[in-house]
């Protein structure tokens, strides 16, 4: 037979391991929501109580910032989603789900009367949203052997997109084996970031490109059709302009040479000097007459 003092302890130690299994019991039927742009959705929350009762319920969102705002308050949802969204007993049916609607929710039920009056649970809606048309940067024109970067991004779609660019309409392989034939091997295509990066681009290179965005969700969408011109360093034009440069100088310091033979330069100089003595000499002749009159 078991001691009293045994008999105690162990039920204590169970009362003290059930004491969280009563009360109030919050769940949901699909804590993780995702759903298409205008789609419907169910943010599903049950609860089971200790006792028959009044109780509250409200659902709050958690915006990205960590503010929180009210969605069911008060037996009354916001004014933001009404006429799109209605409760279904403790849970809420979007009808028709924006961007907007992505974030976390909390479903709060408090019961007064339970052993544990409260308890919450957090509903993650993800809305996802098809691609936008995407924004290309393509330079007009390049230099070859110099490096080149295409840039391409949207902002709309969710989850991000991903990014594959065209080159006169042909696909360009993220790595390029080294004898691709449509273009040089150098280039890189980061299908994140949407950059297509040439190393050293070449003449070869030229022609017109797009790139494409697409994350699964509705239409891919494509940029406008953008042509990028690569020429050849003209070493010839090069060498002749700097040709005549040199000959621009060389002239201009043998006139220099031959004006100071000449000596234009000393005789300016010595003009200045004899009308700097003339101004002087007036100047004593003005004080003398000056001292005669008085």
């Amino acid at each position: 037979m078991r001691s009293p003092a045994c008999a105690i302890f162990l039920g204590y130690f169970a009362a003290l391991c059930c004491k969280g299994t009563f009360g109030v019991h919050v769940s949901s039927d699909n804590s993780n929501v995702q759903v298409q742009e205008f789609g419907e959705a169910i943010l599903s929350c049950k609860y089971k109580l200790e006792k028959d009762q009044p109780v509250r319920l409200e659902w709050k969102k958690v915006v990205p910032n960590g503010d929180i705002s009210f969605i069911y308050y008060n037996n009354t949802l916001a004014a933001g989603l009404r006429g799109r969204a209605e409760m279904i007993e403790s849970s809420i049916w979007f009808k028709n789900t924006t961007r907007a609607d992505s974030g976390k929710y909390r479903c709060e039920v408090t019961a007064p009367k339970d052993s544990k009056s409260f308890q919450e649970i957090v509903i993650d809606l993800k809305v996802l949203v098809a691609p936008g048309v995407p924004v290309c940067d393509v330079p007009p024109s390049a230099m070859s052997g110099t490096a080149v970067e295409l840039k391409c991004r949207e902002s709309e779609g969710f989850p991000a997109s991903e990014y594959r660019w065209y080159k006169n309409g042909i696909l360009l392989a993220v790595n390029p084996a080294p004898n691709a034939r449509l273009t040089n091997s150098s280039y890189t295509v980061n299908s994140a970031s949407g950059t297509l990066q040439f190393n050293t681009v070449a003449k070869l290179d030229t022609g017109e490109y797009y790139c494409e965005a697409s994350n699964g969700i509705g239409k891919s969408q494509k940029c406008a059709v953008r042509r990028l011109q690569v020429d050849d360093l003209n070493v010839a034009g090069i060498i002749a302009g700097v040709v005549v440069v040199a000959l621009v100088m060389l002239f201009c310091g043998l006139g220099v040479f031959y004006a100071q033979r000449k000596g234009y330069f000393s005789r300016n100089t010595s003009g200045k000097e004899g009308s700097q003595k003339t101004a002087s000499q007036k100047e004593n002749e003005f004080k003398h007459t000056k001292s005669f009159v008085i």
